[in-house]
């Protein structure tokens, strides 16, 4: 993570380093150079990610990784040697790792808040980077990250790793070909019977003590408090820092949505929900509903989580002509085609496929017969095997920073909905979150 003190000290240094970085375009037989900063749970899951991505292009390395917390640290760089065979340079300040000549991408695990101030650290040191989703929860921070990136040339790939998914992209391809007709509404509804983000008695929480780490770093603009290890660890549950439900799901689910429609960040937006099964230390709804309408595509989006009941995952595509469903939570890779057997108002027949019955159909991948299951792992192979392909090509890859800004933009839309009581509209013109259409009020 970066301080005032010593940005000026990065700034001066990235022309430099952005020369280095495109003095050669990565060919299949150079080494990419990875940190990683952040080094908890999902800092652990994107190892995973580059250890099955070897099988395919081993030619990179885990050089170095980086976190405040000294356990966090020590624990990454024993799993990587596990993992790699090497063991990484460990950092405490993300400065120092990006100092690193040698260095040609980072991977970001940290917190919620964190994600679009260190992107912009990264890209402006000259690094490419995958980033964690949400990619801000601040609509300040959405637009320093995007503009850092837009102004570089950097590749950066958003953690939103279902864009990578293969079924995904048939499901859009179905969407283009017309065989829905008119997309008239999605609907997607991601569950879970559990306390979510908070654990009673987490050994990480006894085990933190603030001299072992920066806490004040941590914080990273947010309002000052006193050191709260349960914060530190569980920052999703509390609203200074993460809106929950909206920036880790919903960022998913609108990332996939806006993927769908060929769209980008809903016209309005407008939320509900409260803490109605786990009433702990949690700040942020533990159920949660918003509805958002895309203007120029007529289509209305709902979404809901639940967190005191596991029953019913699904996301459903309607369209006039078909129905695309899956009968599964976030990333699912099972759908369903199913045909409107016709459509009429009174003696008024639009269309008749002449079937009784709309019979379900898979949707499959070329050359595959077997349906696939209803849940898949977080951890999709595919989603890095595009980052160090896009690396090596200097493409844009499938999670770019423009999906990362729209996704943010609709997670701060539904996260402020939902505390202020009000619809949010988004002035595409102006980039500004609005109050209710054309009131001139804006919020960040």
């Amino acid at each position: 993570m970066e301080t005032v003190s010593r940005r000026e000290f990065l700034a001066a240094g990235t022309l430099l380093l952005s020369a280095r970085s495109y003095s050669r375009i990565l060919g299949a037989n150079d080494r990419i150079q990875i940190g990683q900063i952040g080094c908890g749970h999902r800092a652990s899951g994107h190892r995973k990610m580059l250890k099955m991505s070897a099988e395919t292009d081993p030619n990179f390395d885990l050089r170095s990784v980086c976190d405040l917390w000294s356990v966090n640290r020590e624990r990454a760089a024993e799993d990587a040697q596990r993992l790699f065979g090497k063991r990484p340079k460990t950092f405490q300040y993300s400065e120092e790792m990006l100092a690193d000549p040698d260095l040609d991408a980072v991977m970001i695990g940290t917190g919620d808040h964190q994600h679009a101030r260190i992107l912009a650290e990264v890209v402006r040191a000259g690094k490419d980077c995958y980033c964690e989703k949400p990619l801000a929860n601040t609509l300040e921070d959405a637009k320093l990250a995007r503009a850092a990136v837009l102004a570089s040339k950097q590749v950066v790939q958003m953690g939103s790793q279902w864009l990578s998914c293969p079924y995904q992209h048939r499901v859009r391809e179905i969407i283009r070909s017309g065989k829905l007709g008119k997309i008239v509404s999605i609907s997607q509804s991601w569950n879970y019977n559990g306390p979510r983000w908070h654990i009673p008695r987490d050994e990480n929480v006894a085990a933190l003590r603030e001299r072992d780490t920066d806490w004040k770093r941590w914080l990273l603009g947010r309002p000052d408090r006193a050191f709260d290890p349960r914060i530190y660890f569980e920052f999703r549950i509390f609203k200074d820092f993460s809106g929950g439900i909206t920036d880790q799901w919903y960022s998913h689910a609108s990332g996939l949505a806006h993927f769908y429609l060929d769209t980008f960040i809903p016209d309005d937006t407008v939320s509900n929900g409260g803490i109605f099964a786990w009433h702990d230390v949690r700040e942020n709804p533990d159920t949660f509903q918003s509805v958002s309408t895309f203007t120029k595509n007529e289509v209305l989006y709902t979404y809901s989580t639940t967190f005191g009941n596991g029953y019913g995952d699904h996301t459903i595509i309607r369209g006039t002509r078909g129905t695309l469903s899956s009968p599964g939570g976030e990333g699912s890779p099972q759908w369903w085609f199913v045909p409107e057997p016709r459509s009429l108002w009174g003696s008024n027949v639009v269309f008749d496929l002449h079937s009784s019955k709309s019979r379900p159909e898979p949707v499959l991948l070329p050359g595959r017969t077997e349906v696939p299951p209803i849940k898949q792992d977080d951890n999709l192979k595919a989603h890095t095997d595009n980052w160090l392909a896009c690396m090596r090509s200097r493409k844009t890859p499938n999670g770019s920073i423009e999906t990362g800004f729209a996704h943010a933009i609709a997670v701060i839309m539904a996260t402020r909905s939902y505390r202020e009581g009000r619809k949010m509209t988004w002035d595409r013109r102006r980039e500004e979150i609005l109050d209710h259409p054309g009131s001139g009020l804006s919020t960040s």
